[in-house]
């Protein structure tokens, strides 16, 4: 007899009744989310913020422990920090990493892409999850994005902040920042983006990102494979929007305002954010700002080398 697609055959018969077993002997709740998932709904953490666009959010670790909130760079996602992450977590500490608007897992809204707004979808999120006494580590676009929330945030929900590779005060070369980024590197940015965005997310981890364009490198194509694969989860309208925002937010009085202790953290070899235009002059607009320099790494620093970099946060957080 020839089989059709409607007949079962014997191991399907012997697995639809393995499959009954188990869920028998599971607890009611456990067993009903596992068949939400068989029927295809995908269950994940997300917040809604004041315009009605979803946020994805991982929050790791004891409730009442301090919380530490991770913001990750373009176009990347909250899984940039997994190594920091599990790092704090074991060093008892509440962790969470949201992906932005237009990031990873995130609605991919096409409005909203500007750093007020990406400020408060992180407020929103704090209110939601009700965070106090948290401690804001931010990567290149994140660190911009922590320090337009910091200088707003509500009284008792920042006790310091870590910009690691941050693009503040602003990046664009200009008038008054003549030793900026010239706009024609962000036009190529866009350019790319629009042209072939997968091979430009390969171009870029495997070359500037973490120096792995410099001579003696140590390569690891897992980073690079993971950047590309961050990348290419999200919206290529809000990346492409996004490299405005790095570019061309003037962030000078958001620094001003930042009244926590603010620690800077930025490799001297960084091809992406140039130190001498971007952490040199944030700590001096700092009102409470120490400025660390990490000779010879790159604008990907915290992931190359988390051997060095995951104690100096620790000990920053703890001090």
């Amino acid at each position: 007899m020839t089989m059709t697609q409607y007949e079962p055959t014997r191991r399907a018969v012997l697995q639809v009744g393995a499959a009954t077993a188990l869920l028998s002997a599971m607890p009611a709740a456990l067993a009903a989310q596992t068949l939400t998932q068989q029927e295809g709904d995908i269950i994940m953490s997300t917040i809604e913020t004041r315009d009605g666009t979803k946020i994805f959010y991982k929050d790791w670790g004891p409730r009442d422990a301090q919380p530490i909130v991770f913001h990750h760079g373009w176009p990347l996602s909250g899984d940039d920090w997994d190594n920091q992450m599990l790092f704090f977590l074991a060093n008892g500490y509440r962790v969470i990493a949201h992906d932005r608007r237009g990031h990873g897992r995130s609605d991919q809204t096409d409005l909203g892409h500007d750093m007020a707004t990406y400020a408060n979808d992180v407020a929103d999120l704090a209110a939601a999850l009700d965070l106090k006494n948290a401690v804001h580590i931010g990567h290149s676009t994140g660190g911009g994005e922590v320090a337009a929330y910091v200088a707003k945030a509500e009284p008792g929900r920042v006790a310091k902040a870590a910009l690691l590779g941050a693009i503040p005060p602003l990046m664009l070369k200009t008038d008054a920042n003549p030793d900026g980024v010239p706009l024609e590197v962000f036009d190529g940015f866009r350019a790319a983006l629009a042209a072939n965005r997968a091979q430009f997310y390969l171009d870029v981890p495997s070359g500037p990102f973490y120096g792995f364009n410099r001579e003696g490198a140590d390569v690891s194509q897992g980073l690079i494979n993971n950047w590309w694969r961050q990348g290419m989860m999200g919206s290529a309208s809000a990346h492409y929007q996004c490299i405005a925002v790095f570019s061309e937010t003037d962030q000078t009085e958001d620094l001003k305002a930042m009244n926590v202790p603010t620690l800077v953290m930025h490799g001297d070899d960084d091809q992406v954010v140039p130190i001498a235009n971007s952490a040199e002059k944030a700590v001096k607009l700092l009102p409470n700002g120490t400025l660390k320099v990490y000779k010879g790494l790159s604008h990907g620093f915290f992931a190359t080398h988390p051997d060095v970099v995951n104690p100096d946060l620790l000990s920053f957080v703890q001090s």
